[in-house]
């Protein structure tokens, strides 16, 4: 448990995987994540599968969103994903190609980033039902710091075939006891 004068920020981040063991790579990334301490879970969506984005000639992927606390800056947060991404072999070969594990800071406190390697909320959230829809279900009132509502961005969407794959109670069970 993180020290008690130490500042929490509450991050929201969106996590995919569309190759091998899906739910596993999921699982793993988010225990990962967790390990060092100075990232605390508080809650999880629902996995739900989706059609790939981007790149449609790839299987489907498996999209959840965490609820974290963290006493991570931002940049440090980045890091911590990449290297959860890292550690189920995900390798950054093409853009919007199959992976692993790929885990992106949709939102983090109240803050903008806008810098060429890390920029929050996430660029393309608003575009993507699968970003949005699970984190809808952490927060139905979510919104953009300082902008919409991420319920008015999702009803704005084309339906883009977001299925229940897992409920959230179940998927934060296989967390607690890694699978």
């Amino acid at each position: 448990m993180p020290h008690e004068d130490v500042r929490m920020v509450r991050a929201y981040l969106s996590l995919g995987s569309n190759l091998g063991d899906r739910l596993g790579h999921l699982v793993r990334g988010l225990r990962y994540l967790l390990a060092p301490r100075q990232v605390e879970l508080v809650a999880v969506s629902s996995v739900y599968e989706t059609a790939p984005w981007g790149r449609t000639d790839q299987g489907p992927f498996l999209n959840a969103a965490a609820l974290v606390r963290t006493t991570l800056e931002p940049r440090e947060l980045l890091f911590a994903c990449q290297a959860a991404e890292r550690s189920e072999g995900r390798e950054r070969l093409e853009r919007w190609g199959p992976r692993t594990l790929d885990v992106d800071i949709a939102l983090y406190g109240e803050v903008s980033i806008a810098e060429p390697d890390l920029v929050i909320p996430h660029p393309r959230l608003g575009e993507r039902a699968f970003v949005l829809v699970p984190l809808l279900e952490l927060d139905p009132s979510l919104r953009l710091p300082g902008g919409p509502a991420l319920s008015r961005l999702l009803a704005a969407l084309p339906d883009q075939g977001v299925r229940l794959h897992l409920p959230a109670a179940v998927f934060l069970e296989r967390i607690r006891k890694g699978l």
